[in-house]
């Protein structure tokens, strides 16, 4: 199978990653009677993609290929250079992505029920504030730093047993699993539904490896082969959710692991060669020379040499070839290239010479479009392991007395910030010349416009100021009453209507 083929060797015995294997089981459900041997069955699986996991963690920290290489000639000159652009892709990957806490907004339209509408917006607010107090935004980053060395990150979600609700903490917990002993089991059916989730831990007494393992409905603590205590629990699902980066579950810098390790190699030669030029061998033509000779030699700095031949002058010559530094730098400069390409990161180094090229043009030409898209697909596929995370959440949430919170999944979009304020004259602009067509909802150009993280919100608010501030006119001639500016009872008093003729 590809899955148990990806740690297998190359012909130089170099691992090959080709993403993390989907742990499956052939169980429909699993209880009590079945869950151990579920287990072991998925256990094959789990310790694979641990491994993997492991590889690309001390990858990422700078543990890589070239500090294990075997110099055959003259092994006295090996520089080891390690480049850390896997560090590099990943804070870049990061940084964009999570520039700006993710937060959540309402999806629900008013439809004229303006109350249920407030009451929706309101819960929403409410469960962003909770998210905050239980500081979800740095759990975020830790797990989207996780997704992108190995592929997947593992977030669980539990009833807060403090109950610091009323300190202005939340009734739930949310932590961020280290995925080299976590797993998520589905179901092998077409839907692949997770069935159960475990993280391993070990039993300070007898130093043996404990599961525990968590259902929809249960909670399982197996040591050995043995189920050795069980809880029940409401959460209605499982309660660790499976974050993936892409239907293979590849890091961001695994496909350009032969790439990274070209350049490092690239690098350390380079370095050998200015050490190698330096201390050059000696080659001594039509002289002869003995140890004792060599070592006063290196010990003065001076040699006196005498020919063997009368007929052929004696010289001592250093033995050098280095690199064409030039050509090795182009190389260098391509493959760093086809790392940039793949990645989805932009170009820093600029083009030589002056260009035209302006506005979306250069973003374009400098990888930032190409970035774009990459954070795109990664909130899709992270949009997806939210609304599980959010089911439990909501669950836990509901059966809480400290908070009358009542969402539901389809009421709430997760938006993402990081480009809020970027280009933010022509999103002003775009606003402007919506609203004032007077052809297309105020609310539609609230959302289209992207200036706002939340435009419901911000729709609403501007509404209740707008009202509230509307400019009034005086009376009309026979009137006591003074009316605002555009007000909804018909045409504004005081200003010519069409079909009105002159006095």
């Amino acid at each position: 199978m590809e899955e148990a083929a990806s740690m297998e060797g190359n012909v130089e015995g170099a691992p090959l990653f080709l993403g993390r294997a989907r742990v499956m089981t052939r169980f429909g459900r699993i209880d009590e009677s079945n869950v151990v041997e579920a287990l072991e069955e998925a256990l094959p699986a789990f310790g694979l993609n641990s491994a993997q996991i492991s590889a690309l963690w001390r990858y990422y920290k700078g543990d890589q290929r070239i500090l294990r290489r075997k110099k055959e000639v003259r092994p006295e000159i090996d520089n080891r250079i390690v480049e850390n652009h896997a560090q590099e892709i990943v804070a870049f990957k990061i940084g964009y992505q999570l520039s700006e806490p993710m937060q959540y907004t309402c999806r629900m339209q008013s439809d004229g029920d303006e109350k249920a509408y407030d009451e929706r917006l309101g819960s929403v607010n409410e469960l962003n504030t909770m998210m905050f107090a239980e500081d979800k935004a740095s759990c975020d980053r830790d797990l989207f730093e996780w997704m992108c060395v190995g592929g997947i990150g593992y977030r669980m979600a539990e009833a807060d047993t403090a109950h610091d609700v009323e300190d202005g903490g939340a009734p739930f917990e949310v932590y961020t699993l280290d995925p080299r002993v976590t797993c998520v089991v589905c179901s092998a059916q077409y839907h692949h539904r997770p069935l159960m989730a475990f993280w391993l831990g070990y039993d300070s007494a007898s130093e043996k490896p404990v599961y525990n393992v968590y259902t929809d409905k249960m909670w399982f603590k197996v040591c050995g082969s043995e189920v050795v205590d069980k809880k029940g629990h409401t959460y209605g699902s499982v309660p660790i959710v499976e974050y993936r980066l892409n239907n293979a579950r590849m890091g961001v810098f695994e496909p350009v692991i032969p790439l990274l390790d070209a350049i490092n190699t690239i690098e350390s030669d380079r370095v050998d060669d200015i050490e190698q030029v330096v201390q050059s061998l000696m080659v001594f033509k039509d002289c002869g020379i003995d140890a004792e000779s060599y070592d006063a030699m290196r010990e003065k700095g001076a040699v006196k040499i005498r020919s063997l031949d009368p007929n052929v002058k004696a010289s001592i010559e250093m033995l050098n070839s280095p690199l064409d530094q030039t050509g090795t730098q182009t190389v260098k400069e391509d493959l760093y290239q086809s790392v940039v390409n793949i990645c989805g990161m932009p170009n820093r180094n600029g083009v030589s010479g002056s260009s035209s090229d302006t506005g979306a043009a250069v973003l374009l030409r400098d990888g930032w479009t190409l970035a774009e898209s990459h954070a795109k697909s990664y909130e899709l596929q992270f949009k997806r392991s939210e609304r599980q995370f959010l089911r439990v959440v909501l669950s836990i949430c509901r059966q809480s007395s400290a908070t009358d919170l009542d969402l539901r999944i389809r009421d709430i979009e997760l938006a993402f910030n990081r480009r809020n304020y970027e280009n933010i004259l022509v999103k002003s602009q775009v606003l402007t010349t919506m609203l004032q067509t007077g052809k297309i909802h105020p609310q539609l150009a609230f959302q289209s416009c992207g200036l706002f993280t939340d435009p419901d919100a911000a729709y609403k608010q501007s509404a209740e100021w707008a009202e509230d501030n509307a400019p009034v006119v005086p009376p009309a001639p026979g009137r006591d009453d003074a009316e605002p500016v555009g007000s909804a009872e018909g045409p504004q008093a005081g200003v010519p209507q069409e079909g009105d003729t002159a006095a």
